[in-house]
Protein backbone atom coordinates (compact mmCIF):
# COMPACT_ATOMS: atom_id res chain seq x y z
CA UNK A 1 0.00 0.00 0.00
CA UNK A 2 1.30 3.43 -0.89
CA UNK A 3 0.79 6.49 1.30
CA UNK A 4 1.57 9.87 -0.20
CA UNK A 5 0.09 12.96 -1.77
CA UNK A 6 -1.57 13.35 -5.13
CA UNK A 7 0.49 16.43 -5.95
CA UNK A 8 4.02 15.36 -5.01
CA UNK A 9 4.95 11.96 -6.47
CA UNK A 10 8.60 12.33 -5.45
CA UNK A 11 7.96 11.19 -1.88
CA UNK A 12 5.86 8.38 -0.52
CA UNK A 13 5.64 5.80 2.23
CA UNK A 14 5.01 2.19 1.26
CA UNK A 15 3.56 -0.37 3.68
CA UNK A 16 4.59 -3.95 3.05
CA UNK A 17 2.68 -6.62 4.93
CA UNK A 18 4.11 -9.94 6.10
CA UNK A 19 7.68 -8.56 5.92
CA UNK A 20 10.38 -7.75 8.45
CA UNK A 21 13.90 -6.31 8.77
CA UNK A 22 15.33 -8.83 6.28
CA UNK A 23 13.58 -7.38 3.24
CA UNK A 24 13.29 -3.82 4.54
CA UNK A 25 17.00 -3.38 5.21
CA UNK A 26 17.89 -4.91 1.83
CA UNK A 27 15.49 -2.58 0.01
CA UNK A 28 16.77 0.40 2.01
CA UNK A 29 20.35 -0.47 1.09
CA UNK A 30 19.47 -0.81 -2.59
CA UNK A 31 17.49 2.43 -2.62
CA UNK A 32 20.36 4.32 -1.02
CA UNK A 33 22.62 3.24 -3.90
CA UNK A 34 20.35 5.08 -6.36
CA UNK A 35 21.46 8.69 -7.02
CA UNK A 36 17.79 9.69 -7.51
CA UNK A 37 17.08 8.97 -3.82
CA UNK A 38 17.52 11.83 -1.35
CA UNK A 39 16.13 9.94 1.65
CA UNK A 40 15.17 6.39 2.40
CA UNK A 41 14.35 4.75 5.68
CA UNK A 42 12.11 2.11 7.12
CA UNK A 43 10.28 1.43 10.34
CA UNK A 44 8.36 -1.42 11.86
CA UNK A 45 5.37 0.06 13.69
CA UNK A 46 5.20 -2.69 16.31
CA UNK A 47 7.18 -5.93 16.83
CA UNK A 48 4.02 -8.04 16.82
CA UNK A 49 2.81 -6.42 13.58
CA UNK A 50 4.28 -8.12 10.49
CA UNK A 51 4.41 -4.87 8.55
CA UNK A 52 7.18 -2.58 7.34
CA UNK A 53 6.88 1.07 6.32
CA UNK A 54 9.46 2.23 3.78
CA UNK A 55 9.79 5.98 3.21
CA UNK A 56 11.27 7.14 -0.11
CA UNK A 57 12.07 10.70 -1.16
CA UNK A 58 13.60 11.38 -4.56
CA UNK A 59 15.12 14.25 -6.51
CA UNK A 60 11.94 14.47 -8.57
CA UNK A 61 11.31 11.05 -10.09
CA UNK A 62 8.18 9.22 -8.94
CA UNK A 63 8.96 7.38 -5.69
CA UNK A 64 6.92 4.38 -6.88
CA UNK A 65 9.11 3.93 -9.96
CA UNK A 66 12.31 4.34 -7.96
CA UNK A 67 11.14 1.70 -5.47
CA UNK A 68 10.20 -0.63 -8.31
CA UNK A 69 13.66 -0.17 -9.89
CA UNK A 70 15.33 -0.85 -6.53
CA UNK A 71 13.34 -4.07 -6.10
CA UNK A 72 14.36 -5.20 -9.58
CA UNK A 73 18.02 -4.38 -8.79
CA UNK A 74 17.73 -6.34 -5.54
CA UNK A 75 16.33 -9.34 -7.44
CA UNK A 76 19.30 -9.20 -9.82
CA UNK A 77 21.71 -9.06 -6.88
CA UNK A 78 20.01 -12.06 -5.28
CA UNK A 79 20.23 -14.02 -8.54
CA UNK A 80 23.92 -13.20 -8.81
CA UNK A 81 24.60 -14.29 -5.22
CA UNK A 82 22.62 -17.50 -5.76
CA UNK A 83 24.44 -18.40 -8.98
CA UNK A 84 27.83 -17.61 -7.42
CA UNK A 85 26.98 -19.78 -4.41
CA UNK A 86 25.72 -22.66 -6.57
CA UNK A 87 28.87 -22.52 -8.68
CA UNK A 88 31.08 -22.59 -5.56
CA UNK A 89 29.16 -25.57 -4.16
CA UNK A 90 29.52 -27.46 -7.44
CA UNK A 91 33.26 -26.72 -7.55
CA UNK A 92 33.64 -27.89 -3.95
CA UNK A 93 31.80 -31.13 -4.67
CA UNK A 94 34.04 -31.81 -7.67
CA UNK A 95 37.25 -31.10 -5.77
CA UNK A 96 36.14 -32.97 -2.61
CA UNK A 97 34.33 -36.13 -3.65
CA UNK A 98 32.45 -38.06 -1.02
CA UNK A 99 34.57 -40.95 0.19
CA UNK A 100 33.07 -44.38 0.49
CA UNK A 101 32.40 -45.37 4.07
CA UNK A 102 32.74 -48.90 5.38
CA UNK A 103 29.80 -49.38 7.74
CA UNK A 104 29.89 -53.14 7.96
CA UNK A 105 29.16 -53.96 11.60
CA UNK A 106 30.40 -57.57 11.32
CA UNK A 107 34.01 -56.56 11.08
Amino acid sequence: MEHGTFTDHSSATFSLTEEDHTLANSVRFTLNQDPRVTFCGYSIPHPSDARVNIRVQTTGDPAREVLKDACQDLMLMCRHVRSTFDKAVDEFKISNPVKEMNIDSKK
